[in-house]
């Protein structure tokens, strides 16, 4: 399944390439030193998710994988919610032409905060890696009540 979700990041990557020469570059939101790129694609839940990176926007991507899950019934325009280990994300539903239906969620848009390919690469990485962590617990983040705590852990019994 891991390639199945590849080959949908490769075949956003072809069809926004091709958008890009065709009807972005003369338009003032698109940012001539970057580039389509489609970083991270995996599967999640019998889908694909991943970021897709443009000259004009950075936004986390869900998609259907052949043979996989299909995605909650929705037309253009809704939206819907899908849990993640970091939380909960509301995805709007898009139809792309020469592919279909795209969910996605806006990182960046427009890309002007950007002047680097290699950066917006990294970027979109992380964004993703951040998605997939679980939040710690609030005890986890309980700040220590004391030196003892804080040296030597939680309950610890110093002798």
């Amino acid at each position: 399944m891991m390639d199945a979700a590849r080959q949908v990041g490769d075949r956003l990557e072809a069809i926004y390439r091709e958008i890009d020469i065709r009807s972005m570059r003369d338009l003032p939101i698109h940012n001539p030193r970057l580039e389509v790129q489609a970083v991270g694609f995996r599967p999640h839940r019998g889908w694909a998710i991943g970021a897709l990176v443009t000259p004009w926007f950075m936004n986390i991507c869900l998609a259907e994988i052949a043979g996989g899950s299909s995605l909650p019934p929705a037309l253009p325009g809704d939206s819907h919610a899908l849990a993640l280990p970091l939380g909960t994300l509301d995805f709007v539903v898009g139809s792309v032409e020469g592919f279909g239906r795209l969910d996605s969620v806006s990182l960046f848009s427009p890309m002007v905060s950007f002047d680097d390919p290699e950066v917006t690469r990294i970027t979109a990485t992380a964004a993703l890696a951040a998605l997939f962590e679980s939040v710690p617990s609030p005890a986890a983040l309980a700040v220590p009540r004391n030196r003892r705590e804080m040296l030597f852990g939680r309950g610890a019994v110093v002798s």
